[in-house]
């Protein structure tokens, strides 16, 4: 069968790159091995917000009394968290289903492997191989839990995030090693959910690519909640003998050994480049990812790549517009290139975290005179009413043409009000500008006008 286009992968690069495809009239295809939607709606993006809502509720319930209500037996069921965490996944991938089926896009079950000619051969649950060749060729294949030789991943005393969202049981204690978005993120979850949580990051700090006083906020009230924090720190071995595991960890003051229920290793994600038949074809890897121009073209015509598979930062929002942007370009149009400096960041642990553009430690690094203007949620009328004082918003500003050069955010639903600096910074919006912005009173954020504010000695409410 001959297609205009053939997509490998049907994650958020790959689903979105095909409808864009389908939308400007190319007959497409798209291919994928499991379920529909990829890692991100079934074992990613999606259910992990399921399971921290979960955690949410739970942790609701345990501070109702500071709201004037009082609970009596509030419990957390572990087994029925898990299930609707399932049950949103499946509800997502039914509806990429949906959407193929309405844009008219043929979904080939199997495990596609790239050929040279412009081909792919699918062998499907049988066994049985077909071929088939399209004009253009998308690679999305996303990106898988990273292994580290010193931490092998056994599915059940030694996880990577897709056994942690689906355990059997509850664990009593869990290290985490890695303080990226993964591991804050299920640190919080399963503390709120009452296990005893250590994180092991080896970096200085937690969430190392956050703005540094952004990270110190989150170790502040991760160290209240309970989770024990050891930064600069690295795990030299694993004993899985016995009930738990045992783990050798290596500080600055020695070494120290730790004893859990379960580990959970979150050091990143490794692209799905291996097997699908890039040495075939030719196409080149540039430091363990696929090389691509500013429209995803690889060096090999025809072929292209999208997504965690290639450089750039492994999230879904970026994979859905690297796929919108590579297929405007192969229909003809001439798309802007993306802008990789005004990608917002998003950590959805409790506080939430959010960010784009420069850290204030990188727009120094960068030759820029700055302004900072730093806005306390403690300050904010809506965060006290609704209880959640914890924060601040963040903003960075070049002194010489008030450039908005960066924005950071600590506290509850901040990863809402990201969107608003990423519309700014793409209007090229200035400082003034923001603060002359009219924000509605009482909502949290009214914070980024008051953070705009304070940058220019003009703050109201400090």
């Amino acid at each position: 069968m001959n297609f205009d286009v053939i997509v490998l992968g049907s994650g958020p690069g790959g689903y979105v790159a095909a409808i864009r495809a389908s939308q400007l009239g190319l007959k497409t295809a798209v291919i994928e091995k499991a379920e529909l939607g990829g890692v991100c709606l079934n074992w990613g993006c999606i259910p992990t917000k399921a399971l921290l809502k979960s955690a949410q509720v739970f942790e609701y319930l345990n501070h109702a009394a500071e709201y004037g209500i009082n609970v009596k037996g509030g419990e957390a069921d572990f087994s029925a968290v898990v299930k609707r965490s399932r049950d949103v996944a499946s509800q997502m991938s039914n509806g990429v289903q949906f959407l193929m089926k309405k844009n008219k896009i043929e979904v080939i079950a199997g495990e596609g492997t790239l050929k040279p000619g412009k081909k792919v051969a699918v062998k499907d649950q049988d066994g049985k191989t077909t071929e088939y060749s399209a004009k253009h060729i998308i690679i999305a294949t996303g990106a898988r839990s990273r292994e580290l030789p010193n931490i092998k991943q056994d599915g059940k005393k030694v996880l990577g995030y897709r056994e942690a969202m689906v355990l059997p049981k509850m664990p009593k204690s869990m290290i985490v090693v890695g303080a990226g978005a993964i591991g804050v993120e299920f640190a919080y979850f399963y503390r709120t959910m009452g296990a005893e949580v250590t994180i092991v990051e080896y970096l200085p700090r937690l969430v190392p690519v956050e703005d540094e006083e952004v990270s110190k906020e989150l170790e502040r009230q991760f160290r209240k909640a309970g989770i024990k924090v050891m930064t600069g720190a690295s795990v030299e071995s694993l004993d899985t003998k016995g009930d738990g595991v045992k783990a050798t960890v290596k500080t600055s003051k020695g070494t120290e050994e730790l004893s859990a229920d379960v580990v959970l290793s979150a050091v990143g994600v490794a692209p799905n480049v291996e097997n699908i038949g890039l040495e075939a074809v030719g196409i080149k890897l540039d430091k363990g990812t696929i090389a691509v121009d500013q429209y995803y073209r690889t060096n090999v015509e025809g072929y292209y790549a999208i997504g965690d598979v290639v450089k750039g930062q492994a999230l879904a929002h970026v994979a859905s517009a690297e796929g919108i942007t590579c297929v405007e370009a192969i229909a003809g149009h001439k798309p802007e290139a993306i802008d990789y400096n005004n990608i917002p960041g998003c950590t959805y642990s409790q506080p939430e975290i959010a960010s784009v553009g420069y850290t204030e430690a990188k727009a120094k690094e960068a030759g820029y005179e700055l302004k900072v203007g730093k806005f306390p949620f403690t300050a904010s009328g809506k965060a006290t009413a609704a209880g959640a004082r914890n924060g601040f918003i963040k903003l960075i500003f070049d002194a010489k043409y008030g450039e908005l050069l960066g924005a950071h955010m600590i506290g509850a639903n901040v990863t809402e009000m990201i969107a608003e600096i990423v519309v700014a910074r793409k209007l090229e919006t200035t400082g003034h500008e923001m603060i002359k912005s009219i924000h509605p009173h009482p909502t949290m954020s009214e914070a980024i006008m008051e953070a705009a504010a304070a940058a220019y000695g003009e703050v109201i409410h400090l």
